[in-house]
């Protein structure tokens, strides 16, 4: 049985920071790649960032690039997606998975959470 859970989650200001995250279950977290998406109101699923099993290798979408930094502490068993400069288009549910290794697209993944919403309004 795996189980992720997001929290950090909530309404902010355009402008402010917020720091997301996820822990899981899963047994052999050390050997998984995790990612973190979003889904915006009338929009798909959208990959934000993923990180290597280790850690060592991270990767995000080109717009997000500077402002969203995925970050992973496998003592913790915990996965984090620090988001700053947020903007009203931001305002979405975000979800973190897990998979062997790093992918792009939802169906690469095979554990999901629950997802936890970001509104970001004045």
């Amino acid at each position: 049985q795996v189980q992720l859970v997001e929290s950090g989650g909530g309404l902010v200001q355009p402008g402010g920071s917020l720091r997301l995250s996820c822990t899981a279950s899963l047994r052999a977290f050390r050997s998984y790649a995790m990612a973190w998406f979003r889904r915006a109101p009338g929009r798909e699923r959208e990959f934000v960032a993923a990180t290597s099993s280790s850690g060592s290798s991270v990767y995000s979408a080109d717009s997000l690039k500077g402002r969203f930094t995925i970050s992973r502490d496998n003592d913790k068993v915990s996965v984090y997606l620090q988001m700053n400069s947020l903007k009203p288009e931001d305002t979405a549910v975000y979800y973190c998975a897990a998979a062997l290794r790093v992918g792009y697209s939802d169906y690469d993944y095979n554990y999901w959470g629950q997802g936890t919403q970001v509104t970001v309004s004045s």
